[in-house]
């Protein structure tokens, strides 16, 4: 590990819990117009639509646009599957901003504070920039820069993201290691040439309905940010 200089992570069930967030503010401003709803299935279901909108613009059948954009996109197919296309624009607009009050789970920040004074720090996340800024104020992510989707002009895992990263960095890639709770990030992360490490998030999409540990090779698998700290520093230390 003494060649890696910069960690970069995924955010949305990495270091955030999405989920919790997404239903509390669901069922808060869908309710403030007369609209009730099952605000952990309206979370879920939305969140559920994430994967093919991307997949969308990596096959070029859209133009590549902010998540915000897409996060819309979605929420108008959602709130028309739950019964609540009577959500007027204001509405509307103030849920898809949800996505940017998100709360951190609660290692996150003494584990970021832990590597920070060894490591370059950064988002490389599906997220935009003004979503990972508004993020990072919200929870006092220490970041160094700002990485990922909007940079590369694409989204994970497509090989530019995680490439355009290190790059920004002045990184070669395996200097740069991806941290993250899902193994597919991760398995396109190796495949771009970075190192690996996975952080266990089971109950991410409910309670034991997430990844408790890798389904790919990773180079270092652990079940928090204040353990992967501590992972680094005994590994930097034993060579």
């Amino acid at each position: 590990m003494h060649d890696v200089k910069a960690l970069v992570f995924d955010v949305f069930g990495t270091l955030v819990d999405w989920r919790t967030a997404i239903a509390r503010e669901a069922e808060m401003l869908l309710g403030r117009a007369g609209i009730d709803v099952d605000g952990p299935a309206l979370a879920d279901a939305w969140r559920a639509e994430y994967q093919p909108a991307m997949e969308e613009v990596r096959a070029g059948r859209l133009p590549f646009m902010k998540l915000d954009a897409l996060h819309r996109r979605n929420l108008d197919i959602v709130l028309t599957a739950f019964g609540a296309e009577r959500a007027d624009e204001a509405t509307r607009h103030a849920l898809t901003l949800a996505w940017h009050r998100l709360d951190a789970w609660p290692d996150v920040a003494a584990g970021l504070a832990a590597l920070r004074p060894h490591y370059r720090l950064a988002p490389c996340s599906n997220g935009h920039i003004a979503l990972m800024v508004d993020l990072a104020r919200r929870n006092d992510f220490p970041w160094d820069a700002i990485t990922g989707a909007e940079l590369a002009r694409d989204y994970k895992p497509k090989a530019i993201v995680y490439r355009s990263a290190a790059d920004a960095f002045d990184l070669a890639p395996g200097q740069t290691m991806m941290v993250a709770a899902h193994s597919s990030d991760l398995a396109g992360a190796a495949a771009a040439g970075l190192r690996t490490a996975f952080i266990a998030r089971p109950d991410e999409h409910g309670p034991g309905r997430g990844e408790s540990k890798p389904g790919v090779p990773v180079d270092i698998a652990v079940d928090s940010v204040i353990e992967l700290a501590h992972a680094l520093q005994g590994a930097v230390r034993s060579r």
